[in-house]
């Protein structure tokens, strides 16, 4: 077969070389590959002129469960003219499986017929590891974990009638770090969805008023001796997140409180809306922030100041207000105390 102009190039050749692995074959004959990058032994552990010599080779290496859709997907790339994404899974002749991402991309010539296909493989092995692991871990704390403290947290409370004035500070703390203990499980579990999901996010208007009110309300409850106040929002004004909002602010109020050595910890929330924006404030009067850890508070397991958690809190919080095309940020406050800042997009 005669090779495609396009493959012959030398600088597309170098390009594709350097990457992962790349397949490219004419559209006319799918199947038949008349160019193979070098970084395709890297992931199938065969080299590429036995599967340009017999794509049999190739088949061959992928799991038994993907085949039929891989071949189908290959082999029928002439008829559907279309870009085509999906995973699949290799099995290398040492038994280890790789797992890839496929994309194949139709080339058309100058008159706009379709003249090849383009095979772009990449090894997405760790990250699909990565995701199993924090489904496993998101099961353990979610199931065994949050059951055993929900069991634990109904003992403490049976014996709230059994202690004298002097052990219910005790039994307070206990019934305390309980509870906390079950709001990280579902910091992990809102962490997890956000990490592993495959789908991009879907925004919708949310009324931020009413996200506010029940997340100071809800605190209010979990923080008997912290003060809360909220400036008046109007409660029409919608910004674009989705259910997950709640997880934010949830957050970020809990910090303002955990985080404070003030003998009352105080936590004020106000709401400034613009034309494009909503920005909303959470500023209290704990020993706030050094400038040099302003910058990184937000970073996949960073911690704040002598904080006992798993730094997934904030990180979550930047995950979530930065797929709703927001901003969140850090300030001082005056006379002492941070400022947490979340501005996000309004809806309308």
């Amino acid at each position: 077969m005669e090779s495609s102009p396009l493959s012959q190039r030398r600088d597309f050749r170098t390009l594709f070389d350097e990457l992962d692995g790349v397949a490219l074959w004419a559209a006319t004959e799918p199947g038949e590959f008349d160019y193979i990058s070098d970084g395709f032994e890297d992931i199938w552990g065969i080299p590429p002129e036995k599967v340009i010599d017999d794509v049999n080779e190739l088949y061959e290496t992928i799991h038994p469960d993907d085949r039929d859709r891989v071949r189908a997907n290959i082999e029928e790339s002439t008829h559907d003219l279309r870009d085509v994404t999906y995973e699949g899974r290799v099995v290398r002749l040492d038994g280890s499986v790789r797992w890839t991402l496929n994309r194949q991309v139709i080339l058309r010539d100058d008159e706009g017929a379709v003249s090849e296909v383009a095979g772009i493989s990449t090894d997405i092995t760790d990250q699909k590891n990565r995701e199993q692991e924090l489904e496993l871990l998101n099961r353990i704390v979610r199931h065994d974990i949050r059951n055993d403290m929900a069991v634990m947290l109904g003992w403490a409370e049976m014996l709230e009638k059994h202690v004298d004035d002097e052990g219910s500070e005790y039994l307070r703390k206990i019934s305390s770090s309980g509870e906390h203990v079950v709001e990280l499980t579902e910091n992990v579990r809102d962490y997890v969805q956000t990490v592993v999901s495959e789908d991009e996010i879907q925004t919708e208007p949310v009324r931020i008023c009413s996200v506010l009110e029940t997340e100071v309300s809800l605190r209010e409850e979990s923080f008997p001796e912290a003060e809360f106040t909220i400036a008046s929002t109007p409660s029409d004004v919608e910004v674009l997140a989705d259910s997950m909002l709640n997880s934010v602010f949830q957050n970020l109020l809990n910090n303002a409180v955990q985080h404070n050595d003030a003998d009352t910890p105080r936590v004020d929330v106000s709401c400034a809306v613009s034309e494009e924006t909503v920005t909303v404030r959470i500023a209290d009067n704990g020993p706030g922030i050094p400038d040099k850890h302003k910058e990184v508070i937000f970073g996949k397991g960073e911690r704040g100041l002598g904080s006992e958690g798993t730094g997934i809190g904030l990180y979550l919080v930047y995950t979530l207000v930065t797929q709703y095309g927001g901003e969140v940020w850090v300030e001082d406050n005056e006379p002492t105390g941070t400022v947490f800042v979340v501005e996000l997009p309004r809806s309308d």
